[in-house]
């Protein structure tokens, strides 16, 4: 390998996080913003191979539509086409399930339009010239003015300026914060961690007066409730729920919608539906519209989602009975034996994916399990499970949530065979 520049190095495709990569001297590189088909040169000194030159193009490379993407790390492939991507993340799915011997059918990625992340968490600083608050930098710790954002929606964008005054006096000249922030019915909902700043008497009335001015819904500071303006409703097929603040929310509601789609049409495509299981339901975005077709059973071990959905229920009309049980599923999942009453089991693990409980859906007899994933290799593994126990896997729809970035999720149902 050379100590600098390299020639004419054609760059062969994506790895799974995203990086472009190419062979030199029988040795396989990854390199950032680099597309499949370039033609480049590359520096090799530092830790990590950088382009200096592209000689040509590759077909699939685009003019990135942010001004920031060059150097803003919230995004990784704005310089690669959009089918491509599409097309990639899809690929990644396969990839995954033949890692683990599966084949099935993986339909066209659904993409989510810019500028509908309805939450994002955002890195805050003070400075000589005031506080900044935007994504870090490719690779450091500095962060970037985030006002032309592509990815979120533009009501979190335009309270940004207001944010960055709450948040002066609570900031320190060496400490860092993370500022979630989501939209809701009623405004942002804000959730900030600072270490090492309590909430005080003089902070708490600073926050209070400015987070009202700001038009806030809620505010948090490091978990403790600064205060609720207004409910921050978020709303899961038009059913209203207030999410704990700073819980798991599926970032895009229009993702949100694409996998909902497809796990109600694997319960209405039975002919009897009578109950229904929602493993690691949060607060209820898969929970609560069901419950309009069966009685639903929800887990969760996050016990403040179980709390909101359980408030949930109580203020909604119309629906069959919901039972919210808080349960680790990890350390205690649902039994085999316990399962036998259901006709529809969905599942909903976090990235680390939810083999014990798979393992356990394997040896009932729940006729469908509807499959939802922000982990392409741990479905896999699961799938696995879920198979050699019996069960057919159907069509797998991957869901392309967080535009511009190696993340992919997917939704799937598996049926008795």
């Amino acid at each position: 390998m050379m100590d600098n520049a390299t020639d004419t190095v054609t760059l062969t495709g994506l790895a799974h996080k995203g990086d472009a990569m190419a062979e030199i001297d029988g040795e396989t590189i990854y390199v950032d913003g680099g597309a499949p088909g370039d033609v480049v040169s590359l520096n090799m000194q530092g830790a990590r191979p950088r382009i200096v030159a592209v000689h040509e193009p590759s077909p699939h490379r685009v003019e990135p539509p942010c001004p920031q993407a060059g150097q803003c790390g919230g995004c990784t492939l704005q310089h690669v086409s959009d089918g491509f991507v599409a097309e990639w993340k899809r690929e990644q799915v396969i990839s995954a399930l033949a890692h683990r011997g599966i084949e099935a059918e993986v339909t066209p990625t659904i993409t989510v339009p810019p500028r509908s992340r309805r939450r994002a968490t955002f890195a805050a600083r003070r400075s000589n010239a005031g506080v900044v608050i935007g994504f870090h930098e490719k690779a450091s710790s500095h962060i970037v003015d985030v006002s032309p954002c592509l990815l979120v929606e533009p009501a979190i964008i335009e309270g940004l300026p207001a944010l960055a005054q709450l948040l002066e006096p609570g900031l320190t000249r060496r400490g860092e914060a993370r500022v979630s922030v989501t939209t809701s019915t009623n405004g942002l909902d804000v959730a900030v961690e600072m270490p090492g700043k309590t909430l005080d008497c003089a902070l708490l009335s600073h926050l209070s007066e400015a987070g009202q001015a700001a038009g806030l819904a809620r505010l948090t500071w490091n978990n403790e409730p600064v205060a609720e303006w207004r409910p921050p409703v978020i709303e899961f097929d038009g059913l209203a729920c207030v999410p704990p603040a700073g819980g798991f929310l599926q970032a895009v509601a229009q993702a949100e919608d694409a996998l909902r789609a497809r796990v109600i049409e694997a319960v209405t495509a039975r002919k009897r539906v009578r109950r229904v299981v929602d493993l690691f339901s949060g607060c209820g975005a898969f929970t609560l519209p069901l419950a309009r077709l069966a009685k639903v059973d929800a887990f969760d071990s996050d016990a403040a989602a179980i709390a909101a959905l359980d408030k949930a229920t109580r203020h909604l009309q119309g629906l069959k009975p919901i039972r919210a049980d808080k349960r680790d599923l990890f350390r205690r999942p649902v039994f085999a034996m316990d399962l036998k009453d259901y006709d529809v089991a969905v599942i909903d693990p976090p990235r680390a994916g939810g083999l014990a409980q798979c393992e356990q859906l394997a040896k009932s007899k729940v006729p469908v399990v509807a499959a939802v994933s922000c982990n392409p290799a741990t479905f896999a593994r699961d799938a696995r499970v879920l198979i050699d126990g019996g069960y057919r896997l159907g069509a797998v729809t991957p869901v392309d949530q967080f535009r511009w970035s190696p993340h992919v999720e997917l939704v799937a149902v598996f049926e008795r065979s």
